[in-house]
């Protein structure tokens, strides 16, 4: 079966999910750019509660560009302050320390293109949990009849039911303060639960709910 994403910066729990239930993934490309969604935003779950971690994009009429062409802002210094802010939430986590030199230099480095940003990283992330799904991006814009398309169900804001994923509890830094908080961005459960990520994501994915590979 094929599934339709959007590109997603440190996409959440449920996203990976979907790259680890399909055979194939297309990740769009030539969609228009989207406000207020996880193409350039994450939450995580930091000392005070949630945080979102929102990418800054250089806004030339970006709501009438292709996702491909968005551009990162360099008028901010983002890149230090999300890190700073993944840091300070998951420095004490059991797998920080494993990981740490693994996602840290996508902080260092300069980057212009927000979907080369997202896409280098989600490489990166793929291969420390093992999902080993074909991921290609799209060369043109698909149409819904496509695949199975989650290009705007996987949302913050979105109101669609997602019927392929039941979040599985799995242990939090700040679970003692704030409970289980579910379908946080993925470096949550990787940082917590490091190469029990995978297990956690299969049993997040209901089997009534599942896709044929």
């Amino acid at each position: 079966m094929k599934i339709i994403l959007s590109t997603a910066y440190l996409a959440p729990v449920s996203y990976y999910c979907k790259l680890m239930s399909y055979s194939e993934v297309l990740i769009e490309q030539h969609e228009h750019y989207l406000k207020q969604t996880y193409r350039n935003r994450c939450i995580i779950a930091a000392p005070g509660g949630t945080q979102v971690l929102t990418i800054p994009i250089v806004r030339n009429d970006s709501s009438h560009s292709e996702i491909r062409d968005i551009e990162i802002s360099d008028h901010s210094n983002w890149a230090h302050q999300h890190w700073q802010a993944i840091l300070t939430a998951y420095e004490n986590s059991p797998y920080f320390e494993y990981y740490v030199d693994d996602i840290y230099p996508f902080y260092e480095k300069s980057w212009k293109y927000l979907l080369d940003f997202n896409e280098t990283l989600r490489e990166k992330i793929s291969e420390l949990i093992d999902i080993q799904t074909q991921i290609n991006l799209t060369d043109h814009y698909l149409q819904s009849n496509e695949g199975d398309d989650y290009r705007n169900i996987i949302s913050p804001k979105s109101v669609t039911v997602d019927q392929i994923f039941n979040p599985a509890p799995y242990y939090q830094v700040f679970e003692q303060k704030y409970g289980f908080i579910p379908n946080l961005s993925i470096v949550d459960l990787l940082f917590n639960m490091g190469p029990e990520a995978l297990l956690v994501l299969n049993e997040s994915v209901p089997k009534n709910g599942s896709v044929e590979n």
